[in-house]
């Protein structure tokens, strides 16, 4: 009988910049569901949002998750999102590793707000396929509702979703970037050797006009 001898998490998203809640999230995943290792994968822009005003680059906001994560064994940078086109459909990344890593069972780390729009999702069938879904609780989502719809799109795709057993973190990246334009401190929800990163370069001191994490 065949089985996956690897189970290995997947944090994805803009990570501009990672947070406590990103790092909380991976650690209790890793906890929760046994996994080997996460792997924090910063997505790519596309190419005609390369320079946004007042947002980090694709190398920075790469160096701040390699920074936040550096002193965890069971936390690990993941380019493969960072390539020329810019972007990269979340089937087609779940769906290489699974065709390069065939022992490896996958689980996929998303928050409550994702999951309530996974149906918009580009090929939501073929993401059950390639992953376990993992739901992270956001923004006071009842867990009677969020069971409710995670039930009905693992009819719906054949798939199967987790619920992370966590606390409700609402901090987001757009709030801390609003917050260090303003001169509030980030101290305590960012990892400190992000915040210096983020001085150091001058990061997030322009107009944020575009996106939420």
């Amino acid at each position: 009988m065949n089985r996956a001898v690897k189970k290995i998490g997947i944090m994805g998203g803009t990570f501009d910049p990672i947070h406590m809640g990103h790092l909380i999230l991976g650690e209790k995943a890793y906890e929760q569901l046994g996994l080997d290792k996460v792997l924090f994968m910063p997505c790519g822009n596309p190419p005609h949002k390369l320079n946004r005003t007042g947002r980090a680059t694709d190398a920075q906001r790469s160096e701040m998750v390699r920074l936040a994560i550096e002193n965890n064994p069971h936390f690990e940078l993941s380019l493969m999102e960072m390539h020329e086109e810019g972007y990269t459909y979340t089937y087609r990344t779940l769906e290489q590793l699974k065709r390069e890593n065939p022992d490896t069972e996958y689980y996929f780390i998303i928050g409550a707000d994702s999951l309530y729009s996974f149906d918009t999702w580009r090929e939501p069938g073929r993401i059950c396929q390639a992953a376990v879904l993992v739901v992270a609780t956001r923004d006071h989502t009842p867990v009677k509702e969020l069971d409710q719809q995670m039930g009905l799109l693992s009819k719906r795709y054949n798939g199967r979703f987790v619920r992370l057993d966590t606390m409700n973190i609402d901090v987001s990246s757009e709030l801390l970037r609003s917050w260090h334009r303003s001169g509030q401190s980030l101290r305590y929800y960012v990892p400190q050797p992000v915040i210096s990163y983020i001085e150091k370069n001058g990061i997030y001191k322009g107009n944020d006009s575009d996106g939420k994490i």
